[in-house]
């Protein structure tokens, strides 16, 4: 089963999606699993994974909505307000889903950098555990130090790191994003997505070269058994297709084993957010 691990719904709202800029003009509208799943037929993708992009419970309610309504959804990544001191109660509610995998806080918009430091946020991370629910850790390069700490902490916890947290491809930085993500990968309960990487170059003149440099890094810290694809769309269609970034990744893996192809299109985020066989 080929999964695009990674990609979102929404039915767009001005206020609550103030979020996509004028320059964002593509995705300001709404997009539901009609608009999507022309690109999974076209693309030869079975399956997707649905994540939060809205911070509340009625988002993580309208995922499961639509992923009980179209089997193509074989996962949710929702939202729980984790630093709760009732997210015990709020994970018992939610594990009665069975589409339901796990959650996401959007730490890349938090001003304090060692927000997954906090006492508060960390009590939630240790309940996930008690309900099998995996996380999704969406971060910055300047977050990255506090995200060493958090899975190190929790090592029996499955994390993984969406969009690569997201390098400085347009300046071409590569350090200290790089040490830091080689660091990262040293805890086996990390995986990492091949995902949102056009979004962090050029959005306009891009070339498959400008994330080489990125891809390299990755691949040699986390190797083929912890590494899943993603499109993020729709976000994605601000700097290209789906086609184009799922291209990407299809040649940058033109010389690796059919084993470990199946494993980045599908095996390993299949493992990771425990989906079911017939999913």
């Amino acid at each position: 089963m080929r999964i695009d691990a990674h990609q979102h719904f929404w039915q767009y709202n001005a206020q609550r999606d103030a979020w996509i800029s004028d320059d964002m003009s593509a995705i300001r509208r709404d997009f539901f699993f009609c608009d999507l799943s022309h690109e999974l037929a076209t693309n030869g993708i079975d399956a997707t994974i649905a994540v939060q992009a809205d911070q509340s419970e009625t988002e993580t309610t309208f995922l499961l909505d639509l992923a009980t309504q179209h089997p193509q959804i074989a996962g949710v990544v929702g939202w729980v307000d984790l630093r709760s001191p009732l997210v015990d109660k709020r994970l018992e509610h939610f594990s009665q889903f069975e589409k339901l995998c796990g959650f996401r806080h959007l730490v890349q918009a938090e001003p304090d950098e060692n927000f997954m430091s906090r006492e508060d946020f960390q009590r939630g991370i240790a309940a996930l555990a008690h309900f099998g629910f995996t996380y999704d850790i969406l971060i910055y390069p300047r977050q990255v130090p506090a995200a060493i700490g958090l899975v190190e902490k929790f090592s029996k916890q499955p994390f993984i790191v969406d969009h690569m947290a997201k390098p400085e491809i347009r300046s071409q930085r590569v350090e200290p994003w790089a040490a830091q993500m080689r660091e990262l990968a040293q805890n086996p309960n990390v995986f990492c997505k091949v995902s949102g990487l056009v979004t962090e170059a050029d959005w306009h003149k891009w070339s498959p070269d400008d994330f080489r440099p990125y891809l390299d890094v990755v691949f040699d810290a986390f190797g083929a058994d912890r590494l899943v694809f993603g499109s993020d769309w729709p976000v994605c269609l601000v700097a290209g297709t789906y086609h184009g970034v799922k291209r990407l990744i299809e040649d940058y893996l033109q010389h690796v084993s059919p084993a470990d192809h199946a494993k980045i299109f599908g095996a390993n985020a299949s493992q990771f957010y425990g989906l079911r066989a017939d999913a």
